[in-house]
């Protein structure tokens, strides 16, 4: 099936393009905020906490950047601009690796978790600099496919198994609507012109910040004042 093209809108005289797919890009970012603002005074937080609260606020910076610059007003600027949306956004899954490993580290033989955060910073450098180089968005998926299934899902999974954390829990439900939203992502299955594949995967990333939000709110439930 063709994709469907979301029409131009104009308000107020401005030129909005994608208009839908802007808005729930800037929806999303709204939701990382909030993740962020339920965080925030959470006493005791480790390292894990930390890298994930930093997740929220780097992936709504992207997020905005991604949806004003990268979709709505693209005409007015050329295509090398998306290039720093893509770069935020990678180094936001970059972050949520580390809070992943960071929570698992307990369990895991150090060398295993210094290998993995090494690692993590070598396969963000690496892919940066390809994606930059070819202007191509299927570097930034392939960062994404690598930090969901060879990291927080696998880490998350772990650490669930052996210590029955809800924090972890609620971690692999938001990875498992994650990967549905990178499926609908990448094929036009949806058929509105008004609401296309793009935007329904942006509301799933939407139910994806909840959980991983109620995720950090149960990493650590008998130090917490709050939780889910």
């Amino acid at each position: 099936m063709e994709e469907l093209l979301q029409p131009d809108i104009h308000l107020l005289g401005i030129r909005i393009q994608e208009p839908v797919t802007t808005a729930t890009d800037v929806l999303v970012a709204l939701a990382c905020l909030y993740a962020y603002w339920r965080l925030r005074n959470i006493k005791n937080e480790g390292n894990a906490l930390r890298y994930l609260k930093l997740y929220f606020i780097v992936l709504a910076i992207a997020m905005l950047f991604g949806g004003l610059v990268g979709h709505g007003f693209l005409y007015l600027l050329s295509p090398e601009w998306k290039i720093p949306g893509w770069f935020i956004s990678m180094f936001s899954v970059m972050l949520i690796e580390r809070s992943s490993i960071e929570h698992s580290q307990s369990l895991l033989p150090p060398r295993l978790a210094k290998f993995f955060l090494a690692a993590n910073i070598i396969e963000l450098g690496l892919l940066m600099i390809v994606a930059a180089y070819t202007l191509n968005f299927l570097f930034v998926q392939i960062h994404l496919a690598y930090g969901v299934l060879a990291v927080i899902f696998p880490f998350h999974l772990y650490t669930y198994r052996k210590t029955r954390n809800k924090g972890s829990l609620y971690m692999l439900y938001g990875v498992g609507v994650l990967a549905i939203a990178a499926v609908i992502f990448n094929y036009p299955i949806v058929l509105s012109k008004w609401f296309n594949h793009h935007d329904f995967a942006h509301v799933l990333m939407i139910i994806t910040t909840i959980f991983f939000m109620h995720g950090g709110l149960n990493f650590d439930s008998k130090n917490q004042d709050e939780t889910s």
